[in-house]
C-alpha cells in the first residue's frame, strides 16, 4: 500500500510517499480502507521535531490522527463493526504509533465510530480530532447556562465545533474570529461576533473556551468566571478570581459516535477547505502553516 512517511524530522519536503506492507487487523482491531485523512496542527509539530521529547517512535513514521473510510476486515473479538461499514476514527499517533496518511490503517476498534450517514465519506475525516477536542473542552469548562460563553478561534476546526455544540446546549455564544468572518460565525450559530477590529468588551462573558493561543482573551471574562484552554504553549493566566484549566483531547470512539450523530441531525457542520493527493501531503502542511484556511485540509491516499 502507499503511505506518506517521514524519514526524519524537518520541513514539509521530508514527507515522502512510500510502499509499505498492508497491515492486518489484529485482536480487537479493524482494518480501514482510508477515504481521507485530515491534516492537523499536531502533525506539523511532530514533523518539525518540536514534539520529539514526547515521541518514542522509530523512523520512518506515518503521521496523521484523523481518518474516514470503510472497514475492510475485523480482527478477532470485534463485534461492533463488520466489513463494509463506513467509519471515522481518531488515533493519537504519538501514543498509538498508528498514523493515518495511508491507504490502509489497522487500529483498535474502540477508537472508531460509524461515519455520519448524511455526509460525504471523505469529508467525515474533518470530524474526529476537532469534534472530540471541542466536546471534551466544553465538558472540562462546564460553562454556566445563565452566562455568555466566549469562544476564540471560532472559525477554526475546534472553535467552530465548540460554537455549534454550545449553541446546541442552549448557551449564548460570543465568537471571536478573524476580521471579515462575521457571516461565517453567524452561520455557525454565534449570537455575537468579535475580532481584532471589534474587540470583546471587558467582562462580557461568564466563561471562555480559548482555542487560538490568545491568553489575553481572559480580559473578556467577568470576575470569578471560568476559562479553559486547549493551547498548552500559551494558556491564560488566572486573574480576578477566574479559574483557568487546560483540556487535552483523548481518544473516545463512543463519544465520537455521538458527534457523528450530531452531524446527521444538522447540529455539526463538516467544513472542508481543500483535498490534496497523498504525494502533496507536504503542500497540505505548508497550506495549514500559512493559516487562513476556512475548513479542514484533507489528504486523499488514493489520488
Amino acid at each position: 500500500m502507499r503511505a506518506s512517511t517521514l524519514p526524519r524530522y524537518g520541513g514539509p519536503e521530508e514527507l515522502t510517499v512510500a510502499e509499505l506492507p498492508r497491515p492486518a487487523a489484529g485482536p480487537g482491531q479493524i482494518l480501514v480502507k482510508v477515504a481521507a485523512a485530515a491534516v492537523n496542527p499536531v502533525d506539523l509539530q511532530v514533523r518539525s521535531g518540536s514534539k520529539a521529547d514526547h515521541i518514542r517512535l522509530d523512523f520512518p513514521m506515518t503521521l496523521g490522527w484523523d481518518l474516514s473510510g470503510t472497514v475492510e476486515e475485523c480482527g478477532p473479538g470485534v463485534d461492533r463493526f463488520a466489513a463494509g461499514d463506513r467509519v471515522v476514527a481518531m488515533s493519537a499517533q504519538m501514543a498509538t504509533g498508528v498514523g493515518t496518511y495511508a491507504q490502509y490503517v489497522a487500529l483498535d476498534a474502540a477508537l472508531a465510530a460509524p461515519a455520519p450517514r448524511e455526509a460525504e465519506l471523505a469529508h467525515a475525516a474533518a470530524l474526529p480530532l476537532g469534534g472530540l477536542t471541542a466536546h471534551q473542552a466544553l465538558e472540562v469548562l462546564d460553562p454556566p447556562a445563565d452566562g455568555p460563553l466566549l469562544v476564540t478561534g471560532a472559525t477554526g476546526s475546534v472553535g467552530g465545533f465548540a460554537v455549534q455544540l454550545a449553541v446546541h446546549r442552549g448557551l449564548r455564544v460570543l465568537a471571536y474570529g478573524r476580521p471579515g468572518d462575521a457571516e461565517r460565525l453567524r452561520a455557525l450559530g454565534a449570537h455575537e461576533v468579535y475580532s481584532s477590529e471589534h474587540p470583546v468588551p471587558a467582562g462580557a462573558a461568564a466563561s471562555l473556551l480559548e482555542t487560538a493561543g490568545m491568553p489575553a482573551a481572559i480580559a473578556g471574562v467577568r470576575d470569578g468566571g471560568r476559562a479553559v484552554s486547549i493551547v498548552p504553549t500559551a494558556p491564560p493566566v488566572a486573574e480576578r478570581g477566574i479559574e483557568v484549566r487546560m483540556s487535552y483531547v483523548e481518544q473516545d470512539g463512543r463519544r465520537l459516535e455521538e458527534l457523528s450523530g450530531l452531524v446527521d441531525k444538522g447540529v455539526l457542520t463538516l467544513r472542508v477547505a481543500e483535498t490534496f493527493p497523498l504525494a502533496e501531503a507536504g503542500e497540505a502542511h505548508r497550506r495549514l502553516a500559512a493559516g487562513g484556511a476556512r475548513g479542514k485540509l484533507l489528504i486523499d491516499p488514493w489520488a
